[in-house]
């Protein structure tokens, strides 16, 4: 089913609908368009999934919601996937996201929280010393491999994952 016609049946204009953000998708599902024509919404993967990340979405599409799980890449959603909208053996990486930190980060407001680093298993967060206030965190892109779990352990929600940028190291 294409993007256009998606919309439609959901009740959006297609012009909308081209600006509403994609959604967060399994990993390593295929490209959008390609997704939606092969999903058949069985809800296999979100049976599969240990974490608790994949939910039902909009239409009955698995949607990953970082506030609810992280993703630890044993594949098990796409192993259940029988129509192979979600194929690793398509994509090397589960998908480019990256974690990055918002303006309400607590140490950006003078407040000391390391939560995001505590939670990221691969050491991918770090704090940078400052004067005069508590160590400020970055994202180092070489090391992050998007899991989420520093999502939903952040206590302003101040971390959203997207694409990465061009730095390699993401100061914010």
């Amino acid at each position: 089913m294409e993007t256009g016609r998606r919309a439609f049946l959901l009740g959006q204009s297609p012009s909308r609908a081209r600006t509403l953000p994609q959604p967060f998708r399994p990993p390593w599902a295929v490209a959008e368009a390609e997704f939606l024509d092969l999903c058949s919404r069985c809800g296999d993967c979100v049976a599969a999934c240990p974490t608790g990340l994949l939910s039902p979405g909009s239409g009955n599409y698995p949607e990953a919601d970082f506030l609810a799980g992280y993703c630890n890449f044993c594949a098990d959603c796409a192993r259940a996937c029988k129509p192979l909208a979600l194929n690793p053996r398509r994509q090397e990486r589960p998908w480019q996201l990256l974690a990055h930190m918002g303006e309400d980060c607590l140490p950006r407001q003078g407040v000391l929280c390391r939560s995001c680093e505590e939670r990221c298993e691969v050491g991918a967060i770090r704090f940078s010393p400052r004067l005069g206030g508590p160590a400020l965190p970055w994202v180092d892109s070489l090391q992050c491999n998007g899991c989420g779990a520093c999502v939903a352990d952040c206590p302003t929600r101040a971390i959203r994952l997207a694409p990465p940028s061009s730095s390699p190291l993401q100061g914010n």
